[in-house]
């Protein structure tokens, strides 16, 4: 067997699988506006806050600290990306972050744009809010199509199951830098 190091702990893990639902049955199932379209963007929500509290207490790969995706970070990522050079990490890469960054936020603006769709009288059924939570609905599926491609890429590249990482909390490690 194997060896492997833990990465993901068991909050990230439920965070993550409860969104990649969440999307997935507002996104194709449920129909705009019905109840159960409404709680489970909520349900994402909370999910979002659940987590960014989690980055300040959490370990590892997933505090904010370690993989908060900075201008310097990102540059180098980028740099090394340009020169066919390998920027591996447990976590998420800098890019990697900025995209997962993007999507928590863009789910939470589809809990908030949601909410003021059906709860809030003086949005109610505007069309330039639907037109937003729409925009921002179809940008998050953009970003999550994104994410995909780049764990399927990387999981060839590094001959590591990165999806499954996301079930066990458990990968490979990196290989030693000569």
């Amino acid at each position: 067997m194997q060896h492997t190091v833990r990465v993901w702990d068991p909050l990230v893990r439920v965070f993550h699988w409860s969104l990649a639902i969440a999307f997935f049955a507002n996104y194709f199932v449920t129909e705009e506006g019905e109840g159960w379209h409404r709680w489970i963007g909520y349900y994402a929500a909370a999910w979002v806050l659940i987590r960014i509290v989690w980055g300040f207490f959490a370990n590892g790969a997933a505090a904010w600290s370690d993989f908060w995706p900075t201008p310097p970070r990102l540059k180098a990522h980028v740099s090394a990306l340009l020169h066919g050079s390998d920027i591996h990490r447990l976590g998420h890469s800098p890019l990697g972050a900025l995209v997962m960054i993007l999507m928590m936020t863009a789910m939470f603006a589809l809990g908030v744009t949601g909410y003021m769709l059906e709860q809030i009288d003086m949005f109610w059924g505007e069309e330039w809010l639907e037109e937003v939570h729409e925009f921002i609905a179809n940008g998050l599926a953009g970003l999550v199509g994104l994410h995909l491609l780049a764990a399927v890429v990387e999981s060839l590249k590094l001959r590591d199951n990165l999806p499954l990482s996301m079930i066990t909390g458990r990968r490979k490690p990196l290989p030693e830098r000569e």
